[in-house]
């Protein structure tokens, strides 16, 4: 289906796997369209309800593959986020299924925000995340200037940005960015721990809370009260808070449609 990624649907459970691995899963413009691609089929198709995102061998993604950069394009940076990396970040962030970032190794520049753009991560313990733009002269970009600070706070973000600091697995749990994390033989097993209740969840009050969550980070307590009232009523009126209610009378696991 992909030239550069692989889809595989299974189980409620869609994983797509960035599979350029002699480059470190970089990206070129193949893989950036074809991921436009697969995060839209998956956000169509009512049989995906969680969304796993990982990279093929020894890394999650080293970030743009520099090799390929057309440097005679005057406003090669500008458009490059504009058509590729942009479109990626919102959609993952619109996707209204929960996605789950399995960090099988390195997680640079690009490939890191991509990483933080996920609702979850769930990281090896070998694996490392960079913000690696400042080693050549570059700046934060595909949301890792928005993602950053909110997730660590102004100072840390700063540091890690501007310094270009490489943190392990576990320094990144400590910070706040992780998840979760596991010894690199238990990373499958972790994941699935996820994937396997986000499976046979409301998948519809899901995709809510991730459109409320992304409000707040932009809005007042008015704002979200008003916002919450909304959602609260949308939700209301789902076949799964019926299964839901009617479980609970019954004693009972509910079993969600994602509906």
């Amino acid at each position: 289906m992909y030239e550069f990624l692989k889809y595989e649907l299974q189980d409620g459970v869609c994983t797509i796997t960035f599979n350029r691995p002699d480059f470190y899963n970089a990206f070129n413009d193949g893989i950036s369209y074809e991921f436009q691609d697969a995060l839209k089929s998956a956000g169509k198709d009512p049989e995906v309800r969680v969304v796993v995102i990982t990279g093929e061998g020894k890394a999650f993604s080293s970030g743009q593959d520099l090799k390929s950069a057309r440097d005679e394009d005057d406003k090669m940076f500008y458009n490059s986020l504009e058509k590729r990396y942009n479109p990626i970040i919102r959609a993952m962030r619109k996707l209204l299924k929960p996605i789950i970032a399995r960090l099988n190794g390195v997680a640079a520049g690009a490939g890191c925000s991509l990483a933080l753009a996920a609702d979850m991560i769930v990281a090896a313990e070998s694996s490392k995340m960079i913000e690696v733009f400042i080693n050549i002269g570059l700046v934060p970009d595909s949301g890792s200037s928005f993602f950053l600070p909110n997730l660590v706070g102004y100072q840390k973000a700063f540091e890690l940005c501007a310094m270009g600091t490489k943190i392990t697995a576990q320094e990144a749990y400590e910070l706040g960015i992780v998840n979760k994390v596991v010894k690199d033989e238990e990373l499958d097993a972790a994941v699935k721990s996820y994937t396997d209740y986000f499976a046979k969840a409301p998948t519809k009050s899901i995709g809510m809370i991730k459109k409320m969550l992304n409000k707040a980070a932009t809005s007042s307590l008015d704002e979200m009260l008003e916002y919450e009232k909304y959602s609260q009523q949308i939700a209301g009126s789902s076949e799964d808070y019926k299964e839901g209610k009617q479980a609970f009378l019954d004693k009972r696991k509910p079993e969600f449609k994602g509906i």
